[in-house]
């Protein structure tokens, strides 16, 4: 008899859309800094970051994204969402069991210190704001490829079970949005600051209520009551990667054989 067939939710479906949406328009975005570049226009984007319709619509995808999190919504993960109090269901257990906050400096410098970097390159002229917003783009993807497929956050550092339980969470658009500090350009800096204030939210009510972030204390964040199944994707990659190991180590070889045997021709 054959395993059951786990059918994708809306959540998990909503995620795909924004991985295409997010994907396309990195996309573009990249194509149209690389022509511009070669044509050596002193543009970004072939002239797109001029036009404030263009920029108009973006930002306000990803506004609105940002503000919706500021209230308890059905299309959003729980992992998000445990912060308010309608789904918080208490367990009968009081001591919440929060992920360290070592684990959680970790990231935060890390982050810092990546970015950090960034900014650097930015002020010595290395690279531009174009590059930046690319930058920022493609953290907005990397995102979507965290909670659907890997996430090297949870692996690497917090250690923790899924998206349900993550300590980090809504850092997301905060991450997303770090490259953008450096351009002094207001549709970039409000994108920044909404991000922020999204962050600084987060952080104050997991200080008032613990009880409603941990599992221990929140029976919504058991897997038992959990009704969008993200973390079936990163099964189906693991089981993917497990059971084709040997073939993709076989063609990965081959691979590398062949672009050999190119050079040692030429």
């Amino acid at each position: 008899m054959g395993k059951k067939k786990i059918k994708l939710s809306k959540i998990s479906a909503l995620h795909y859309v924004k991985l295409v949406f997010r994907s396309a328009l990195l996309v573009v975005a990249t194509v149209l800094y690389v022509i511009s570049r070669l044509n050596h226009t002193g543009e970004s984007f072939a002239g797109f970051e001029d036009s404030y319709w263009v920029l108009g619509v973006i930002w306000l995808v990803f506004f609105v994204e940002m503000v919706l999190r500021f209230f308890p919504s059905s299309t959003e993960s729980m992992g998000c969402q445990k912060q308010f109090k309608k789904n918080f269901k208490p367990t009968g257990k009081t001591t919440p069991k929060l992920q360290s906050w070592k684990r959680t400096f970790a990231v935060a410098a890390a982050w810092i210190l990546l970015n950090g970097v960034f900014g650097v390159l930015y002020y010595t002229h290395i690279i531009d704001e174009g590059i930046l917003v690319l930058i920022a783009l493609a953290y907005s993807v990397c995102d979507m490829i965290c909670i659907l497929f890997f996430c090297p956050f949870q692996t690497w550092f917090m250690k923790n079970k899924c998206c349900t339980a993550c300590r980090i969470y809504n850092w997301d658009y905060p991450m997303m949005c770090t490259p953008l500090v450096f351009i002094p350009n207001p549709f970039a800096l409000s994108l920044f600051a909404c991000s922020i204030v999204l962050l600084i939210r987060w952080e104050i009510t997991l200080r008032r209520y613990p009880q409603r972030f941990s599992e221990e204390t929140n029976a919504c964040l058991s897997c038992a009551n959990c009704k969008e199944k993200l973390c079936h994707h990163k099964r189906q990659l693991r089981h993917f990667l497990k059971t084709n190991k040997d073939q993709l180590h076989l063609k990965g070889n081959t691979l590398l054989e062949t672009v050999k045997d190119r050079k040692k021709k030429k």
